[in-house]
């Protein structure tokens, strides 16, 4: 067991306290004032220290593309075929890479790893830990999502070896020609449980990876920067009735009234970069702040490895900056990430109940110049500075 006392401790769910939080077997088991010890407890005393939950990343390829490597250490794209819903990063990502070190020490605690956006279909997306030697020990979720990417990227990757796609009405044709095929799939299996008589249709694990996403039970994880590609994204999902967040949302801000009629969750970001490409042009900070006043979920994004995941709380706190306020920023990368990702039940916040995923900082985190003085996954002391 594990007593931290005395901390400010910012629950993120249930308002802001000074007391202490009670550890046991990993989980959370009290938050409360003058927490009685027992003998064989391990108290750590964080008199006017702010505690807060394990930070999220909703939108990351760690693991998948290793620090300070090439082609060697890069394994998110699959540039062979532009449909490849079959993929999953658990057999890629390397929790040995030195960026899992820097997210402990940043206050990170979990993602979600994504395959990236050459695809149409990347693949699907999974939400772990950021700390363990064994990648299925980390696991929070797999899959949480299936990643699927409208834009430059895909054009780009087959493009330019004159493949399709090459526009973007490829990229949705192809999309809605493999929902199609899933749905029939499908049925074929429906039809199979229903009637004795009824053939089995031959396994196909491109399709298999389909059904949860027909299902209800996973959303797409939209990779889309203009609101071109946003909306067509929406489009085919009610044509499909399936879920939807929408990642990156670039020019989010230029349609925050549409998407505040749809209610889809966005992820932002990353917004601390350069506008690498066409698409980026309307890059600003301001739409999260934007995105959030309007009621939607926002959750904020580095997109390791196009910025450190360990700064992510940086890019909060920019977002503040920028108008967000800062109540929703801290959400933006706690209990909104969670949420999205269906692990809130777990994570996110501090209550009891929950993983003891626990952060305790010097300063507010959102100021750059605060540090971590503490990072607890599951019960376990995993960094001190």
């Amino acid at each position: 067991m594990l007593l931290i006392k005395n901390g400010v401790i910012n629950t993120i769910t249930n308002g802001i306290i000074k007391g202490d939080i009670l550890i046991e077997n990993g989980k959370i088991k009290e938050i409360g004032s003058n927490i009685t010890s027992q003998e064989d407890i391990k108290i750590i005393d964080v008199e006017g220290k702010f505690v807060f939950p394990g930070f999220i990343d909703a939108h990351t390829h760690l693991g998948l593309w290793e620090d300070g490597m090439g082609f060697e250490g890069a394994d998110g794209n699959e540039e062979t075929d532009p449909i490849t819903p079959h993929l999953n990063p658990i057999d890629g990502i390397n929790p040995m890479d030195n960026t899992f070190t820097e997210a402990v020490q940043g206050g990170i605690t979990s993602v979600c790893t994504t395959p990236g956006s050459a695809n149409v279909m990347g693949g699907e997306c999974i939400a772990i830990k950021t700390y363990g030697k064994r990648i299925d020990k980390m696991v929070l979720k797999n899959p949480v999502a299936s990643k699927i990417a409208f834009g430059e990227n895909p054009k780009s990757c087959y493009g330019r070896d004159e493949k399709m796609p090459q526009t973007r009405m490829a990229i949705a044709a192809l999309l809605r020609e493999h929902l199609k095929k899933a749905e029939e799939y499908l049925e074929e299996i429906e039809l199979y449980e229903e009637h004795e008589d009824h053939d089995k249709p031959e396994y196909d694990m491109k399709m298999e990876c389909m059904i949860p996403i027909l299902k209800g039970e996973i959303p797409f994880k939209v990779h889309a920067h203009r609101a071109d590609d946003i909306f067509t994204a929406i489009r085919i999902a009610k044509e499909f009735d399936i879920k939807l967040t929408l990642d990156h949302c670039t020019e989010g801000h230029l349609i925050a009234d549409e998407l505040a009629e749809e209610g889809y969750p966005v992820v932002v970001g990353p917004s601390l970069s350069e506008r690498s490409k066409i698409e980026l042009r309307n890059l600003t900070f301001d739409t999260a702040g934007i995105l959030a006043k309007e009621g939607l979920q926002v959750s904020l994004t580095t997109d390791h490895p196009v910025i450190p995941v360990q700064y992510l709380p940086i890019c909060s706190g920019i977002a503040v900056k920028h108008g967000m306020e800062k109540e929703k920023a801290l959400e933006a990368i706690t209990i909104n990430p969670a949420k999205t990702l269906g692990v809130d039940d777990r994570v996110g916040s501090l209550e009891v109940g929950k993983d003891a995923d626990i952060v305790v900082w010097d300063g507010c985190p959102l100021e750059i110049q605060s540090n971590v003085l503490m990072t607890i996954i599951d019960g376990k002391i995993v960094y001190r500075r």
